[in-house]
């Protein structure tokens, strides 16, 4: 049985549109994966201890603020500072194609921008996770199928792979549907 791709969708920094990010946080819980969406005006610090600590594969930011030169390289630091390097760190906002390419050579994953389609996301998410997770699994078992017996770098890396995350023990909280107001009623008509 496959596990489910963890996804971690932040919304850093003074920003308080989130609901670009609830629909792709939806669409990728719909796509399959597990997502924990941590609400409004976080910091970078406490987006990547809430990726840490949930174990998450991918960390997606939502940034429409014009702070993302700024966010994504320090999120991607203490990702690397707290030993989840390995892990995507994409997202998505108003950022200009000049800034996706300084962020992507910086080692920030795929950004996307208004009017991405979810399933885009979610295909790149997915490619992501088959390629870098499942690589070694996948060799070491062609090799095997091939009739030789796995190398040693093969069968190390599969070892690697299959005991590089532990199991989930909580579950994802749940993404908040937006709170309307109850209509009012009329006042009930006194009797005379």
């Amino acid at each position: 049985m496959r596990r489910k791709i963890r996804v971690l969708v932040g919304k850093p920094g003074l920003d308080g549109h989130d609901r670009g990010a609830k629909v792709v946080a939806a669409a990728l819980r719909d796509a399959g994966m597990e997502v924990i969406y941590t609400g409004l005006h976080q910091t970078p610090e406490r987006i990547v201890e809430a990726a840490v600590q949930e174990d998450v594969d991918v960390v997606a930011l939502s940034i429409l603020s014009g702070a993302h030169m700024t966010l994504f390289p320090e999120v991607l630091k203490l990702m690397k500072a707290k030993g989840a390097g390995d892990r995507l760190l994409t997202g998505g906002g108003i950022i200009p194609p000049e800034d996706m390419e300084a962020l992507a050579k910086r080692g920030v994953g795929r950004l996307f921008g208004p009017g991405t389609s979810t399933q885009d996301i979610a295909v790149y998410i997915r490619d992501w996770f088959a390629a870098t997770h499942a690589g070694g699994v996948a060799m070491a078992a062609r090799i095997s199928k091939a009739g030789a017996p796995p190398s040693a770098p093969a069968r190390a890396a599969a070892k690697t792979v299959s005991r590089s995350r532990k199991p989930a023990r909580r579950k994802p909280a749940k993404i908040a549907s937006r709170s309307h107001k109850p209509a009012r009623s009329k006042p009930a008509k006194k009797k005379r």
